[in-house]
């Protein structure tokens, strides 16, 4: 082990050491409830019931590969965004006229959202999973996992070709404030019911990361560095003022489908705006393929954690550990060893779908991240 790794030490808070990014695959008992359910075979009562119970297992078996936080493997969602989105005051879930992005070889559910009124936060019902997942938890640390601020903004506007604002939004920066202060209301929401580790999740800067997005948005009339500005503007409003107690990160993946991504490129091109000017206490930063490019662009972060995704989630195959800490120690002449930590990049079903790889395939991966933290981080 390198001089670099020497004075790693343990760490304490979120975002821990070993951690990982929050969906699981969905069991077959949970697959065949929600087909249930949709069919009106079942009442929402008894999927919730079934729900709990197969949380309550996936708890356990997170627990027992070793690792400080726990989710609910977001096993209550049908996507890692939508459902939340869908869930905010002035969105409607619309039909796409395809899938709602193309993936390499794959095509989702033709869903998507569309801004109807004022955007805003009030009675969603992911308070009450948190709440149920807390009391399962017990004295486990919690995370909530969230779309980003950008992911809102993005999908009914940026990626939409023809795109029409309603009245009370022709000023794009009315938009943006509505969107950060929602967020916000969230925030103090999910504080109020307990939690104090929530993650942001934002596939917008994967695709600001590649050339070939950032030349169609261009040419479109999109300035991507404005872009970039602006939705750091938009997440560090929303999560300004947050108390001291609450940890918020966010993770930044090129696209998640049944084993297979939408876009490619390296950090570079919005490193010095996101990593030098985005307030989060941590970034979670796929780093399993040469897709994601090198860590040279670390070395705008300050002092932010930054959780290594060096574990692919797309496959069930196994990573050699000393080729993960011989990447550990590269990415530690950027940033200070005990600024990162380690973790999957990304979920392993970050649509009810699932990726390609077998349930015991997905505890060994974590497993092995906790296997390496515990090693490099004594």
């Amino acid at each position: 082990m390198s001089n670099l790794l020497l004075n790693a030490i343990t760490r304490n808070r979120p975002p821990f050491r070993a951690d990982q990014i929050g969906s699981l695959l969905r069991s077959a008992v949970i697959r065949e409830a929600r087909t249930a359910f949709q069919q009106g075979r079942i009442s929402r009562e008894e999927l919730r019931s079934l729900e709990d119970t197969e949380i309550k297992k996936l708890v356990g078996k997170q627990r027992e590969v070793g690792l400080k936080v726990v989710t609910d493997g977001e096993v209550r969602r049908s996507w890692w965004h939508l459902d939340f989105l869908w869930g905010l005051d002035g969105i409607k879930k619309i039909e796409a006229e395809h899938g709602s992005i193309a993936f390499h070889g794959k095509e989702t559910k033709a869903e998507t959202i569309e801004i109807e009124g004022k955007i805003d936060f009030s009675d969603h019902p992911f308070l009450e999973d948190f709440k149920s997942l807390q009391s399962i938890a017990g004295d486990s640390h919690v995370k909530v996992t969230i779309p980003s601020p950008s992911m809102l903004h993005l999908i009914t506007t940026v990626r939409k070709e023809g795109y029409r604002p309603i009245d009370i939004y022709t000023d794009d920066q009315i938009l943006r404030r509505d969107i950060a202060a929602a967020y916000k209301k969230a925030i103090a929401a999910f504080y109020e019911a307990g939690c104090r580790y929530l993650q942001l999740d934002d596939t917008s800067w994967g695709e600001f990361c590649s050339d070939e997005k950032r030349a169609g948005y261009e040419k479109r009339g999109f300035d991507m560095d404005q872009l970039a500005k602006n939705y750091v503007s938009m997440i560090n409003e929303a999560i300004a003022g947050r108390p001291d107690d609450m940890v918020i990160t966010m993770h930044i993946c090129r696209g998640n489908f049944r084993s297979t991504w939408f876009s490619s490129g390296g950090y570079e091109p919005v490193a010095e705006i996101l990593f030098g000017e985005c307030q989060v206490d941590g970034f979670f930063l796929e780093y399993d393929s040469e897709r994601a490019g090198d860590f040279r662009p670390l070395r705008y972060i300050k002092d932010q954690q930054v959780v290594l995704g060096l574990i692919t989630s797309k496959s069930g195959e196994l990573e050699d550990k000393k080729a993960v800490i011989n990447r550990i120690e590269e990415a530690a002449q950027y940033v200070n060893i005990n600024q990162l930590c380690l973790s999957p990049q990304c979920g392993f079903s970050s649509t009810e779908e699932g990726n390609l790889l077998t349930e015991e395939q997905q505890w060994a991966k974590l497993g092995l991240v906790v296997e390496i933290a515990g090693e490099v981080w004594k």
